[in-house]
This record gives structure tokens, sequence and C-alpha cells, in this order.
């Protein structure tokens, strides 16, 4: 994950977090990367200050932050820490260090069919136990899923029900991400968590062929339109999972399969490889890599080495400030609209 340098608007610090770049920027606030005087590193959210003054949105994110701290799974980044009492609340999530999916596509292709294999079993998982506690995630896309290591996690989930008030979404949030909601998003109808896994399908599709299920040259409105009455593109997706894909795209959200079918699907299919970075291609398993130098502590210097810069006891940069000129990632921890 990219960390751009602080701006001179930017906060130095929130709650205990002393902030230390960029991750990125979304609908709902900034995004930081913080790390606590013991050394922990977090994902720090600090909510847009015009959300902040609406008290029904404070109401709804007190209950969403509560919800997700009890969506804690294998293959979610969970909140850590939140103060929704906050002038500007905020909430932090455990730190992944990972790329985002539409950035893995971007810089080496389309993923080979065991990766693809692995990435639906392991968000299908993160979204059983997202489920499980009450929450839709409601904007489950590429940028929202984070290849690490030892897995694919999901991002950004627990919060946007928060904004979904008339008063709030009157100001120009958009919740969800056109490309990749489901008919019933589109057609603004109640959503359960079924619009989740269409949403999984549509990630996968990227994930196998490069583009969305529904892509080329269309308005939002037009977009919808597709999404509502056509049928996905799934040319280029492996012979294996297409048959899983279409099933989770399908238009009736009840012929939709729940997240723990998928995940015995894929089992059943596949199985899925375990091992820390047997399932990343190399050229992912050094972007990840890279992403994970930022976890490297802040360290001042050793007085009997602190003059010289470039000897043998030279204590390394952080990870924050030798990578600090990385892209923004674009994808973003809870909360992210």
């Amino acid at each position: 994950m990219g960390v751009r340098p602080l701006t001179s608007a930017d906060p130095v610090r929130v709650g205990p977090y002393v902030l230390l770049g960029r991750l990125g920027e979304g609908g709902m606030g900034s995004v930081f990367l913080g790390r606590s005087a013991g050394g922990r590193t977090v994902a720090v959210k600090l909510i847009r200050p015009e959300l902040a003054g609406d008290a029904v949105f404070r109401t709804r994110f007190r209950a969403e932050v509560a919800a997700a701290r009890a969506a804690s799974g294998a293959f979610t980044a969970p909140v850590v820490d939140a103060d929704t009492d906050a002038g500007v609340p905020w909430l932090a999530t455990a730190f992944v260090p990972g790329i985002p999916l539409h950035e893995a596509v971007v810089l080496d292709g389309p993923l080979a069919e065991p990766a693809l294999w692995a990435v639906a079993a392991g968000v299908a998982e993160a979204l059983v136990n997202i489920h499980a506690a009450g929450i839709v995630h409601r904007d489950l896309k590429p940028s929202n899923v984070l290849l690490a290591l030892d897995g694919p996690f999901v991002i950004d989930f627990g919060i946007a029900r928060a904004a979904a008030g008339p008063a709030l979404t009157a100001t120009g949030l958009v919740l969800g991400t056109p490309a990749y909601m489901s008919p019933e998003q589109s057609l603004g109808d109640p959503l359960t968590p079924a619009s989740d896994v269409f949403s999984l399908g549509s990630t996968l599709v990227f994930a196998a062929r490069g583009t969305a299920p529904f892509a080329g040259p269309a308005s939002a409105l037009e977009l919808q339109r597709r999404i509502v009455q056509d049928e996905p593109d799934l040319s280029d997706v492996p012979d294996g999972l297409r048959l899983l894909i279409a099933a989770c795209m399908a238009k009736n959200p009840l012929d939709r399969p729940e997240p723990r079918q998928v995940v015995e699907v894929v089992e059943r299919m596949a199985g899925v490889p375990r091992r820390a970075g047997a399932w990343l291609p190399p050229r992912l398993v050094e972007a990840v890599e890279e992403a994970a130098a930022v976890l490297a502590p802040t360290l001042p210097p050793r007085p009997d080495t602190a003059a010289a810069d470039d000897g043998p006891g030279r204590v390394p940069r952080s990870g924050a400030d030798a990578e600090g000129e990385r892209s923004e990632p674009g994808a973003l921890p809870p909360g992210a609209g």
C-alpha cells in the first residue's frame, strides 16, 4: 500500500496515534497510516467534518462501528479502536500490508485461475463473518480487496450504512460504486447480504479479465441499466469459475448462493493454498513485501552511531520514509464510501 506524505492541512495525531502519512481518501473521509506509542501500526479513518456535524450520521456511525468490531475474521481488517464522540469521529483498523486487487491487475495483469479461486474463497469467508455481524458491505469492489501474502482481505466494511440517510446522500456522498453494484442496489431497493454476493461475482470478473462485467463507455445511469437488464460479460473467465460467478450474479437475489456455499464450492473444486506467498505470482509478492516495509518501527539513532549516517550501525529508515513516494492505493479501510 503506497504511503504519501501528510499535507499541511492534515493533523499529525489522531487519538493515541501519530500519523505517518496518507493512505487514501474516499467519500466519507481521509485514511492515514498511524502508529501508537507501543509500535502498533494501524489505518486511521478520519470522517469528513460535514458528516461529523450530522446527528443522524453520528447515531448510525456508533452502531456500525460496534457491529464492525464484531465482524472480525481471518480475511477482514478489523476495527481495533475508535472515538465516535470526538469532534471529528475516527476509527482505526488493523493495517494489512497488501496491494489492492485493482492495482495488482494493473501491475501484473489478470490473476491466474488458482489465485482467482483463492480470492473467491477468501472474500466469501470474509462475507460470512461480516454478514453474521448484521452488516451488508454495500461497496465490495476490487479496490476494497487487499492481496496479502496470507490471502485476500476485505476492507471498508460496516460503515457505509451510517451515511444512508437522505440528508447525507443529498450532500453528494455516493454509496457504492456503480460498476460493482447489485441490481437491487442500482434500483435503490432494500439490500440483503445477497447484494454483496453479486458484487463478489463482479469483482471476480474484474480479477479474471481486467475489466468489470458491464464495462464499456457509459454514464452511471446507463451502467446501472445494464446491471439491471443485461447479462454480464463472462468472456475470458476460466471455464471452471464461470458457473460459480454466473450464480453469484443472478438477477434475483434469492437465486444467488450464500457466501458459505461459495467457500464450499471452492474447497470442492480447487482447494486453496495456505502457505504464505504461494498463491501470488512473484511480481505481486514483491509489491506486497514493499507494502509491508511500513511496518518497520521508526527508531532514534543509537548515540554511538548518530554521526555516522552511512556507517554499519546506521538505523534503516522506516518503510513510510523509504517508500513515501509510492502512488495512492485507492483502497480504504472500513467506511471509505
